[in-house]
């Protein structure tokens, strides 16, 4: 009777162990199929949604990986669950790249054109470098604004701020010989020409001196 019940209690354990490895191998298998499922579900999201969104995909994101990659332990087939995982973690990689590539082009262009708006005023050049609403009877107030902005401005400028500020003067003076042949007056074509003096050196010197800043900085 006691061999009876003895053998009936190992068999009771080792079904309640069996139990239990089977409810751990589940869970692990659940774990491992959320995550590559979730990898899988981001790239049937609108690219917009998923950037207006990326703080909470990645937060979630983050804790699925987790629990996938403690599950490993608790799978037979722990090298093909491994690849799956592994799948999954370069996909959800390259998506994190996009993103991030896509973050700083919208930054560099929303830079830029913050900066067209301060020397010329809000809307006034787009991406086409377009001057044909500089005339005559405008163009040596757009010159002035121009200038002084500069000048004001010269110690925040970058050196790629200083190259994009060089390619608008060019325009600008590209427009202003258009101009000449409109109907320029005197006066104004002297003031302007004041004004170019004036930017000169300070052109030449902060574009310089940006350029030896970046350098030091790059060697520290």
């Amino acid at each position: 009777m006691k061999k009876r019940n003895l053998f009936l209690g190992l068999a009771l354990v080792s079904l309640v162990f069996t139990s239990c490895k089977d409810e751990k191998v589940t869970a692990a298998e659940k774990s491992v199929d959320t995550y590559v499922v979730y990898v899988d579900s981001i790239g049937n999201i609108e690219a917009a949604e998923v950037k207006a969104n990326w703080q909470a995909i990645d937060d979630a994101y983050q804790i699925k990986v987790a629990d996938a990659d403690m599950a490993l332990e608790n799978l037979k087939e722990r090298e093909k669950a491994q690849e799956r995982i592994d799948a999954s973690k370069a996909k959800y990689a390259a998506l994190q790249a996009q993103i991030e590539a896509d973050r700083q082009a919208e930054a560099m262009a929303n830079s830029k054109q913050l900066l067209r708006s301060s020397l010329f005023g809000e809307g006034k050049i787009g991406d086409d470098m377009n001057f044909g609403w500089v005339n005559k009877d405008n163009i040596l107030s757009v010159y002035d604004k121009f200038v002084n902005t500069v000048v004001d401005n010269k110690d925040s400028y970058s050196r790629e701020d200083w190259d994009k500020i060089k390619l608008m003067y060019e325009a600008l003076d590209s427009r202003k010989n258009t101009v000449e042949n409109e109907g320029l007056t005197s006066a104004d074509n002297r003031k302007i020409a004041g004004l170019k003096l004036k930017f000169a050196p300070v052109y030449a010197l902060n574009r310089i001196g940006s350029k030896t800043e970046e350098m030091k900085e790059a060697k520290n």
